[in-house]
């Protein structure tokens, strides 16, 4: 259970569509968090908070795989940039396990990603996600590390395109087609991926996150994996000195300690080595699903009868603001909507 917070105290933790010509359409949003395990073992996502334009690369321990990580001009791709690649994976296991078709271009409300990876939905946070979008595409990698199988050589994007299918006059996106990369999709064909706990998204800093993958990667359910400080460093991709980096993993620890807001591991120091053990399943909620009101499906005609109702308004905008608005999820959704859309176009009138 995370501790109870004094005034002068904060919390570590952040406050709490079915195929179509070859693009699958991403609508199960109750999909587990997942990860693939490349990039939660390799130092893949830059943590700094800011703009960041190294290259980096790392060589594993058996002197033969390696990962070099070359930013475009708007930086590397960051640890919050990952929770892009986390919904879109975590949507594609879930078809793939309903037996549905899959395809390597998603289509998917940017509404919806931001709920399930517990992000704000005002206009400041689509405009981060596009600023993501951009990393993800233009972040290069070159590495002999395969993924399902395939040993990739050339150098990739994590996203080969993105692209916004509606923009409300606001300019928040509405829809939005991501296509992955081969080494994303092949990792996923290959099964190649694990489930991540849902609090991952409230931790804040970048460097708990990074913590928490690697944790879930190398330690997963064994009673306890050691790992040398200057390893634990370079695995992280920090750019710190060993002497702040065992500064910031303290840090952490001590929050821990007091919070319980790290999930699934507890990490102590031995010297100067970082011991990973699996926490009691009992110790901590469960971060819940998205709120039931999320989880709301309209019918397709309902969209068209919303249309006569608000000639010239984008009907997806006037969806998005109604989702916002409901405090719980109505006896007949379809009914509520057009009610909704309704009184809107009374206060509006014609957009034309």
């Amino acid at each position: 259970m995370v501790g109870n917070n004094t005034t002068e105290e904060r919390s570590p933790l952040l406050p709490l569509r079915h195929r179509q010509g070859d693009f699958f359409v991403c609508d199960i949003f109750d999909a587990a968090p997942k990860g693939d395990m490349a990039s939660m073992a390799n130092p893949i996502f830059s943590l700094s908070t800011r703009p960041d334009h190294r290259v980096r690369r790392y060589e594993a321990s058996n002197g033969k795989d390696y990962v070099e990580i070359r930013p475009g001009a708007v930086g590397l791709a960051t640890v919050h940039d990952r929770d892009v690649l986390i919904y879109c994976i975590s949507q594609v296991m879930a078809a793939i396990n309903e037996g549905q078709q899959i395809y390597r271009k998603l289509r998917f409300k940017a509404y919806d990603l931001l709920i399930a990876t517990n992000r704000n939905t005002d206009g400041r946070a689509y405009e981060q996600l596009k600023a993501a979008f951009q990393r993800l595409q233009s972040t290069q990698i070159e590495t002999n590390i395969t993924t399902g199988g395939v040993e990739q050589l050339d150098v990739f994007s994590l996203i080969d395109r993105a692209t916004i299918v509606r923009e409300t006059r606001d300019g928040r996106m509405l829809d939005v087609e991501i296509t992955l990369s081969d080494w994303v999709f092949n990792a996923i064909e290959g099964h190649e991926v694990l489930t991540i706990n849902r609090r991952y998204f409230q931790l804040r800093k970048p460097l708990e996150r990074r913590l928490y993958e690697l944790a879930r990667k190398h330690c997963g359910k064994q009673k306890k994996w050691p790992v040398g400080l200057k390893k634990l460093r370079d695995k992280c991709g920090s750019g710190s000195t060993l002497k702040e980096f065992k500064r910031l993993v303290s840090k952490i620890m001590e929050a821990d300690d007091q919070h319980n807001h790290m999930p699934d591991y507890n990490f102590s120091f031995d010297g100067d080595t970082v011991v990973v053990r699996p926490k009691d399943d009992t110790a901590q909620e469960t971060l819940p699903l998205p709120l039931p009101r999320e989880n709301i499906h309209l019918k397709p005609e309902t969209y068209e009868k919303a249309k006569a109702k608000t000639p010239g308004w984008d009907v997806y905008m006037i969806e998005q603001e109604w989702r916002e608005w409901i405090m719980e999820p109505p006896r007949n959704a379809d009914a509520a909507f057009l009610g909704f859309c309704k009184k809107w176009y009374e206060k509006r009138g014609s957009a034309r």
